[in-house]
């Protein structure tokens, strides 16, 4: 057995592209790899907001004390009731895949419930389109889709002066790379 293995196979995330479809949101249970957790003073509005804003559902929730909202499988929050939340976000910020044709929704979403809630979107120097979101919470959150590769983009030489390049077409997991 290999020690490295094609993570792919277990991601959610699909491969780049303009017409790369999202997953349907996953309501299965399983434990959780990793986890953000978020303290609300309002958790009804915050769950308002992290459902009609940044495309999340309410996987369980324990009245007054806490909601689970997820979107795609390993996309998961904890929003937990708490007396007080930071009066500004935070400069640490937690990243949310998704896919192009949902940058311009989460915005125009995000935007009709606060209208300052969003910065972007900006392309990336490591080749993904990406918005900021300051959630209600005062939470820095971080929807990055990423762009089809195209080789001779700036992006590319950017990955590649650091040492990131593609695998060689035709080429099958990760030999030689891991």
């Amino acid at each position: 057995m290999s020690d490295y293995y094609n993570a792919f196979e277990i991601s959610p995330v699909p491969t780049p592209g303009p017409d790369a479809v999202a997953p349907e949101p996953f309501r299965g249970i399983y434990g959780m790899p990793a986890f953000v957790t978020v303290p609300t003073n309002d958790l009804a509005a915050s769950v308002d907001f992290w459902v009609r804003g940044l495309g999340f559902f309410e996987l369980f929730g324990i009245p007054g004390t806490l909601v689970h909202l997820r979107r795609w499988a390993f996309q998961d929050v904890l929003l937990v009731s708490a007396a007080d939340v930071p009066e500004q976000a935070p400069a640490m910020s937690f990243s949310v895949a998704c896919v192009l044709g949902e940058v311009d929704s989460v915005v125009e979403a995000c935007r009709a419930l606060r209208p300052d809630s969003v910065d972007g979107p900006r392309d990336t120097p490591w080749n993904t389109r990406d918005i900021e979101v300051i959630t209600p919470e005062n939470a820095r959150i971080v929807f990055t889709a990423a762009k089809p590769w195209d080789p001779a983009s700036p992006e590319a030489r950017n990955l590649e002066a650091i040492g990131i390049t593609p695998p060689p077409a035709g080429r099958g997991d990760n030999d030689g790379y891991a």
